[in-house]
């Protein structure tokens, strides 16, 4: 079932673990004044463990079922308060086909912070709390994975460089409402 939900009212940031979702999500936000939710904090929240933890302790396919879940709920309540809101998806989110039909469904634009694989690799080395991220191997291989499912997106921004850079980028695509000073 689809939400009524204006043209842009649903705007997701999408990529790779390491282009900045968060970040920009959170950033994006506060210079549109509109509410950002974080899916895999709101996974956290709801299951009282952290990422690493629910994969350790509950595999994968529980993982998507929540981060299914999650998402449904953060779009219901968009809908629910007639609300624009920013959400930033996990990695993998759009690779799931319920997930992408949801964001469908309900006009979501897609944002995909694009970052070479190379920048992607150099950011996330140091993080140890990505449960998909075992060796430079399978990053990559994961990366290749996914990428068709990123190239679906509405739009394309680098990501590679700062974050106030992606900011400006996203702002330029003309998908929000202009703020009249």
């Amino acid at each position: 079932m689809a939400i009524d939900n204006g043209p842009g009212k649903l705007v997701c940031l999408t990529g790779f673990m390491g282009s900045g979702k968060s970040t920009a999500g959170r950033l994006l936000a506060r210079q549109v004044g509109w509410p950002h939710v974080d899916l895999d904090t709101r996974i956290e929240d709801a299951a009282g463990l952290d990422i690493p933890q629910i994969f350790a302790q509950h595999g994968e396919s529980e993982f998507r079922r929540m981060e299914h879940e999650q998402l449904a709920r953060a779009i219901g309540e968009a809908a629910e308060l007639r609300q624009s809101r920013i959400i930033s998806l996990g990695g993998g989110t759009i690779a799931q086909p319920q997930n992408f039909a949801l964001l469908q469904e309900n006009r979501a634009v897609l944002i995909w912070l694009e970052c070479p694989v190379d920048v992607l690799l150099a950011r996330c080395v140091q993080i140890t709390n990505r449960p998909l991220f075992r060796d430079e191997e399978s990053f990559r291989d994961l990366y290749r994975q996914r990428l068709s499912f990123y190239q679906l997106a509405d739009h394309t921004v680098d990501s590679s460089g700062e974050p106030i850079q992606v900011i400006e980028q996203i702002l330029a695509l003309g998908i929000f409402p202009k703020v009249i000073a």
